[in-house]
């Protein structure tokens, strides 16, 4: 049984990366799907009590509000897998600007969240920890928040340097 939590700004690239590795194997819960956190909360309930896999694909910014999936899906017996978008800002709003409707966010909303944004670590309860970033063709690039063969500290999406959890 497996919990997967995507963390990044709006238009880092979670959903589609959603689509790409998961869609097939894994219920998606989102707000932007179900609307209300009640709905998010039944929709959850029924992954951890009937054993299936899903992956909650919200923003996920802060430690707190991660722990709300992370208690429950360690107690009913799931790994829960974390994937972090190191995504700059610049480039969360370009694809952002490619979304039509109701999709498109506000710019002031977006940088708010990144303000907002408290990178994940290993410690809150994760048994795996990914960072994803995107390659020179746009594809993601994931790596291993324990990858001895990265460098200890990388640029967060603010460009600012970051510490990465250790293992």
């Amino acid at each position: 049984m497996e919990a997967v939590i995507l963390i990044g700004i709006q238009g880092a690239g979670k959903t589609t990366f959603y689509r790409q590795r998961f869609f097939e194997t894994h219920v998606r819960i989102s707000l932007d799907l179900v609307k209300t956190r009640r709905r998010e909360q039944a929709l959850l309930d029924v992954c951890l009590r009937t054993g299936q896999r899903f992956v909650i694909d919200n923003t996920n910014v802060r430690a707190e509000v991660r722990a709300r999936y992370i208690g429950p899906a360690k107690a009913a017996g799931f790994r829960v897998i974390g994937y972090f978008f190191e995504t700059p800002l610049q480039e969360a709003l370009r694809r952002n600007r490619q979304r039509s409707g109701r999709a498109v966010i506000p710019v002031p909303g977006v940088i708010g969240t990144l303000k907002r944004l408290e990178p994940p670590a290993i410690e809150e309860g994760f048994d795996e920890l990914y960072f994803v970033s995107h390659g020179e063709r746009d594809e993601f690039v994931v790596t291993p928040a324990n990858a001895s063969s990265q460098s200890s500290r990388q640029s967060n999406a603010r460009g600012k340097p970051t510490r990465r959890p250790s293992p």
